[in-house]
């Protein structure tokens, strides 16, 4: 079911006496990275400062996804310093939606959020996104004032319309790399596939098993240094996942269902 974006002066979720803490919130952050040495040491600082100023009970995951830089080091030694902090290592480079399932696995802690270890997102945007748990089971962000070419948004506008036609997707921004989930519900929201078609794999699921989602506008930064690991050779593939997953979906129910009735 699709719920109306709420507005930003929702009020659900109290805060403690002390500081800006909100309370009753238990949170797991995952952040894959491949090749982000560049970034992986700022995204980790920023998610512990959010987070630590935003609930007391927090963890943060990171999934090495096969790196060859020093991205494995670098996590490995904030996790050394820092009892929150966790990395989960892939021997081989297996993908997004790869990283994605083993931080989810791994995650404990009732609220499960992901954001890309890029630092294209302000991790405060967490502070107006997580009372609306109280009432959704997934909040997702939307990108405001993209920071992106003109052709990646051009395909990320093309992408998100075939979403919607095929799938139903209420989403504007279905691959906005902000989502916070409820851990009870993730075992039959985890993605099968390896690739970046996790965010509509899941969101579908999500939507097949009756759960209510919700949109949020989140600012967009630039990419912190580095370089996107999205090609224009992701479309072909990704597009190799979304007819299947629609067939399988959509279509071959639907002949089921004709059969049924002869």
């Amino acid at each position: 079911m699709w719920y109306p974006q709420p507005t930003p002066n929702d009020k659900a979720g109290s805060k403690t006496g002390m500081g800006d803490q909100i309370t009753g919130y238990r949170l797991s952050l995952v952040l894959p990275a491949w090749n982000e040495g560049e970034t992986i040491g700022q995204a980790i600082r920023e998610a512990d400062r959010a987070l630590a100023a935003l609930t007391y009970d927090y963890e943060i995951i990171i999934v090495d996804d096969g790196s060859s830089d020093s991205t494995a080091a670098i996590a490995a030694g904030a996790a050394g310093d820092n009892p929150r902090i966790r990395l989960v290592r892939h021997e081989r480079n297996r993908g997004y939606g790869a990283a994605l399932r083993s931080g989810f696995q791994a995650a404990t802690l009732d609220l499960v959020a992901f954001t890309d270890a890029d630092c294209q997102f302000d991790l405060g945007e967490l502070r107006s996104m997580l009372p609306l748990t109280r009432q959704h089971d997934v909040i997702c962000g939307y990108r405001l004032d993209r920071h992106e070419g003109v052709r990646r948004r051009f395909f990320s506008w093309g992408y998100n319309r075939l979403v919607k036609m095929l799938l139903g997707s209420p989403l504007r921004d279905i691959d906005c790399a902000l989502k916070i989930f409820q851990r009870r519900q993730l075992l039959a929201l985890l993605p099968a596939y390896d690739n970046f078609f996790v965010n509509t794999e899941m969101i579908a699921r999500a939507r097949c098993h009756g759960l209510s989602l919700v949109e949020v506008g989140v600012h967009h930064r630039p990419r912190a240094a580095g370089h996107s690991k999205v090609s224009l050779l992701d479309i072909p593939r990704t597009l190799r996942a979304l007819l299947p997953f629609w067939w399988s979906l959509r279509i071959r129910p639907l002949f089921a269902r004709q059969r049924g009735r002869r």
